[in-house]
Formats: C-alpha cells, sequence, structure tokens
C-alpha cells in the first residue's frame, strides 16, 4: 500500500472573524499542477493527501464559502468540491488523477488580489522514478554540467519598474530563456529553467530547486534600480558569509534538514559539533566556488559593456544562500536608468547579454570542469580577452591555472600583456 503522504504547511493566525474563499482555480505550469485559492485575509490551513482514490485535502480554519468555487479539472486535478466536516472548518477537497507531493505558500495581497492560498503538485511517479539527463556523447559516465538559471522575481512580484513602465520580472524571463536555450546549445552543458513563466516561486524554492536538480552552478538574473537615474552597468553578487552563516544555523537548528545531503553527506547521524563543521566545509568550498565563477561572469560582462563596480560584490541576498551550489547574481544593468530600460528592452541588446554570460560560464567550466563531465573529458584550451587593468597573474588565478603553463601555451617571453590581446588558456585538468 502506498504510503500516505501529510504536510502540515503553515500556520497563521487565526482570523477572528473567519477568511471568505473568493474564488478557487486550477492552473497547468511546466511540471506541476497548481491550485489557487483566494482569501479576504489570513487563515490558519493544513494540506494533506489521502489514497483510495487520491485527493488532495486542504481545510481552511474558520474559512466560508462566498460563492460556489467548483473548478474545472486540470492537469492532475479531476475535480474540486467542498465541504465543512466541522462547524469551524471549511474542506476543499481536490479530486486526482494519481497520487501528489505537495507543497504550499501565501501570497500576500497585491494589485486586485488580496491574499492567495498557492498548493503545487507534482506527481510521485515524476519526482521518484525521473532520470537525470546523460552527456551528448551518449556515455553515462560523461554528464552535462548542470546550470540553473533563476529569472528574478515573477508573478505578483514585478521586482522594479522602469521609468517607462517596464517590469524587471519580465525582462528577467527574457534574459533567462535566451540564456537557457545558449546553455544547451553549448556542448557539455544543460539548463534548467526555475521559472518559465509568470509566476511567483517563493526564494528558497529557487535554491533548493537547483539541489534538487544537482545543478553545478546557480545563476539569478536580475535587474538593478537606484533613485539615482544616472546609475548604470551590470553587477555580479555572492553571498556574503553573514548570509552563508544564517543558513548554517538554520539547517542545524531544523531537524528536517539534518536529514539531507549537504556536499553529498547526510548530516541525519552526525552530532552538533560534526554536523557543524561538515556544513562549514561544504559551504567554505560553495563559497570559493561561487567567487571564481563571478570573476569570470564580471570579466565577460566588462567585455561587452561598463559595469557598475569593476570588482564582485557581495551581499546577503537569500537567493544565494544554498549550501553546496556555487550561486552567483547577476544585475544585468538599472532599469531606472532610462537608457539602459531602454537597452533592456531590446532584444539585440538581451541576447548580447546572454552571449556574455554564456561565455563567462564557459570559462568558468573550463578553468575547472567537475569530474566526471563531457567538459572534463573533451576541453582542451580556452581563451580570454585581456581587460584594461588585468594582469598575467590575475587571469592565472581567474583561471585557476599557473603563470608558467600561460606563458608556455602563449610563447611569452615576460609576464607583460597588451590590453586586446587574446591568450590560450590551457584548462587546470
Amino acid at each position: 500500500m502506498r504510503a500516505v503522504f501529510a504536510l502540515l504547511v503553515a500556520f497563521l493566525p487565526t482570523a477572528a472573524l473567519g477568511a471568505d474563499v473568493r474564488n478557487v482555480r486550477v492552473q497547468v505550469l511546466k511540471k506541476e499542477t497548481r491550485a489557487i485559492v483566494e482569501l479576504s485575509r489570513e487563515a490558519e490551513y493544513k494540506v494533506f493527501t489521502l489514497e483510495g482514490p487520491d485527493r488532495l485535502v486542504l481545510d481552511i480554519v474558520d474559512g466560508k464559502l462566498t460563492r460556489d468555487v467548483t473548478a474545472d479539472g486540470r492537469g492532475l486535478v479531476k475535480s474540486v468540491r467542498t465541504g465543512q466536516p466541522a462547524h469551524n472548518r471549511l474542506r476543499i477537497v481536490f479530486d486526482l488523477t494519481a497520487p501528489v507531493r505537495p507543497k504550499s505558500f501565501v501570497l500576500p495581497p497585491a494589485d486586485r488580489f488580496r491574499h492567495r492560498l498557492i498548493v503545487d503538485m507534482a506527481a510521485l511517479d515524476t519526482i521518484e522514478h525521473e532520470v537525470p539527463k546523460t552527456g551528448r556523447i551518449g556515455k553515462s559516465e560523461q554528464r552535462d554540467v548542470v546550470i540553473a538559471v533563476d529569472a528574478g522575481h515573477g508573478g505578483a512580484d514585478p521586482g522594479a519598474i522602469g521609468p517607462g513602465g517596464t517590469y524587471e520580472k519580465r525582462i528577467t524571463l527574457k534574459v533567462a530563456r535566451l540564456l537557457a536555450a545558449k546553455i544547451d546549445a553549448e556542448p557539455g552543458m544543460r539548463a534548467v529553467l526555475i521559472r518559465d513563466d509568470d509566476t511567483f516561486v517563493p526564494l528558497r524554492d529557487r535554491y533548493e530547486k537547483a539541489r534538487e536538480e544537482k545543478a553545478d552552478l546557480f545563476v539569478s538574473v536580475h535587474a538593478d534600480a537606484a533613485l539615482n537615474r544616472s546609475a548604470r552597468g551590470s553587477s555580479v553578487y555572492v553571498m556574503s558569509t553573514r548570509g552563508a552563516s544564517s543558513e548554517a544555523t538554520r539547517y542545524l537548528a531544523e531537524r528536517e534538514n539534518r536529514s539531507d545531503l549537504i556536499g553529498g553527506v547526510s548530516l541525519n547521524n552526525k552530532d552538533t559539533v560534526l554536523a557543524s563543521v561538515l556544513l562549514d566545509l561544504s559551504q567554505g568550498a560553495t563559497l570559493e566556488a561561487s567567487s571564481q565563477a563571478a570573476e569570470h561572469l564580471l570579466t565577460s560582462l566588462q567585455r561587452m559593456g561598463k559595469a557598475h563596480k569593476r570588482y564582485v560584490e557581495r551581499a546577503n541576498f537569500f537567493v544565494l544562500r544554498s549550501p553546496d551550489v556555487p550561486s552567483v547574481l547577476i544585475e544585468t544593468g538599472f532599469i531606472s536608468n532610462p537608457d539602459e530600460e531602454r537597452k533592456l528592452n531590446d532584444a539585440g541588446h538581451r541576447d548580447r547579454l546572454a552571449e556574455a554570460i554564456l561565455t563567462g560560464m564557459r570559462d568558468y567550466f573550463h578553468a575547472a570542469p567537475p569530474p566526471g563531465t563531457w567538459i572534463a573529458a573533451n576541453a582542451t584550451q580556452r581563451s580570454h580577452v585581456v581587460a584594461r587593468g588585468e594582469t598575467l597573474s590575475e587571469i592565472a588565478v581567474r583561471h585557476g591555472v599557473s603563470v608558467a603553463r600561460i606563458r608556455r601555451a602563449n610563447a611569452l617571453a615576460s609576464d607583460r600583456v597588451n590590453v586586446g590581446k587574446v591568450l590560450k588558456i590551457p584548462t587546470s585538468s
């Protein structure tokens, strides 16, 4: 008999006057079916699943129906019905075509919407039996490098809004789709889009999806904004040590995370001190890899145009907190600057932007390819265009190879290099 999956998702302060259920909608997403329950106010709720037949049940404490909320069946949902098992509890039942694993969150009021309770349903057979893609050369031992591409904001969260009315969420999605297509066309690389439509994805779910996909790199795409409308240029961020410390504390405190794999090691059977040491080692390696990837990305973006800062910046961005997936955040430009807003709305500029990001990724993975990947087995060398102010030692550090190897590969008599010179960079492998 299949196990009954139950999930007590969230408890919110009980509304003394109850919450009116205004509407129930069902949407089909790329890999999931989404139920959207529109509420008049916050409410305490519980989500769980039942079998024989398969159902997902949503109980809302002190919930009240203001209209018939029967919804058409879509995706994994055959039909929707309601009931009242107790005087202070409204029950919404989603009859399913297959068993699911639910995940829920609440969206605050925005535009014409009030509170919305979102329940995403993924089929269990898809979760449990999905087979990872192998390398393009047909050998399972030579896998593709996996890059999770996260389009910032989405759905009820528009992000920054430019002076001409451009929504950041629309620009990030266009750039992310372009970038993913270029990654998929690159030998030895595969892209995973965190969102592929105008939906909101909670921040923790973004990097957790990257972990589930066993991503080698997580890249979050954004567009900056500032009160000073003359601010311009792209930026690249990695997680600050303060943010990493906060996430480590959470992982060690929450029991469900103790059974998780961090850097390929389970913390479940380790005492607190050992678990803390293992997590610290994993995070240290992840932050170092994040910094190396960020350097390559910033260098590539600088070749394309002006960077806001000439160095990689560190910030406590929640979306970068994965303990074992190198993560970077790219601000593609200032949407608050009218000139850069115009560029971000230009398809040609977005294509060049995506190409520059891909080049930075290619340089990073060819410099230190993950073992067992197609790139590790097939890459031999790549190139580097010398930018103003760069030294040969800085270039060597950035690509993870020695100065001597670069000199030999380019027949250089000294460490002096001219701006614009194209250097051959041998791989560290």
